[in-house]
């Protein structure tokens, strides 16, 4: 068969040899060869069945193009994570938000200290990051001083202890419904995984400093991705936070730029629906 072809606009369109078939039709269709119905890569099928489970609004952000490619460049993200991942924490790309958390006793493995050094600034001295971020912390940081700019990091890992303490006092200061649109509850926290860093002052208008400005543009780079990004409340469940930035790594970045439209909830939904799948 010739290489077969994906469209995921507001449905899914998968192009054989001889024919278009929507994705949401192929089920319905009527049962033909094996040659002719299944693709030379199994994976393929996979794929077809696992972003049948996205959102739509996730199916319309993904572009035109081939599946073996966009295999390709999925398998690169799965080695990196798998290079760095150990076996006695949660992946590197675990998904964690308002539907999917993660135990009040969860702590990262071998917590590194963040202080004071010559490569960055800390707000607080009781900040620390999983050694993997850590790692990638330390050569952000070396490109941004090579730019002139130091960072300032403020926020780091958090316990799940802390962070009930933080969200019950914003509950407490602007009522359930707007905290829950800024503050995570306990257990749903990107910070517990000890991958997330919140730069500068935290607030919006850091992101148009001379360092808000540079992370934005150049974070990606040494694997580190923005998590909620302006517009997309409605997917990610949090206002535009243009400080809090999560390490996933420099080929799932990519991967997120080239084909989620460089959202990171996207990408990790279908990394954890990929995973799940048969």
């Amino acid at each position: 068969m010739k290489k077969i072809l994906f469209v995921l606009a507001c449905s899914v369109l998968f192009f054989s040899c001889k024919e278009k078939v929507a994705l949401a039709e192929t089920a319905k269709a009527p049962q033909k060869s094996a040659e002719a119905t299944q693709p030379a890569n199994p994976e393929v099928e996979k794929l077809r069945r696992v972003f049948a489970k996205m959102t739509e609004r996730c199916k319309a952000a993904i572009p035109n193009g081939d599946p073996e490619e966009f295999l390709a460049d999925l398998h690169k993200v799965l080695a990196e994570e798998k290079g760095r991942h150990r076996n006695d924490d949660v992946d590197l790309l675990y998904l964690i938000d308002k539907k999917h958390n993660i135990g009040a006793d969860y702590v990262p493995r071998d917590l590194k200290p963040v202080k004071n050094n010559d490569l960055w600034n800390v707000s607080r001295n009781d900040l620390s990051l999983r050694p993997e971020s850590y790692a990638a912390l330390e050569e952000l940081s070396r490109g941004a001083l090579a730019d002139g700019i130091k960072l300032m990091v403020s926020s780091t890992y958090r316990s799940y202890k802390y962070q009930e303490g933080l969200f019950n006092r914003y509950v407490k200061q602007d009522g359930l419904e707007l905290a829950e649109r800024y503050s995570a509850r306990p257990g749903t926290s990107q910070h517990q995984l000890g991958m997330a860093i919140d730069f500068g002052s935290i607030t919006d208008d850091w992101g148009d400093t001379k360092m808000g400005k540079w992370v934005y543009n150049h974070a990606a780079e040494y694997g580190w991705s923005l998590s909620f990004p302006q517009g997309y409340e409605d997917v990610t469940g949090y206002m535009w936070e243009c400080w809090h930035f999560r390490y996933i790594g420099k080929e799932a970045c990519r991967f997120q730029k080239k084909w989620f439209s460089d959202v990171q909830q996207f990408m990790l939904e279908f990394i954890a629906a990929w995973k799940q799948s048969e």
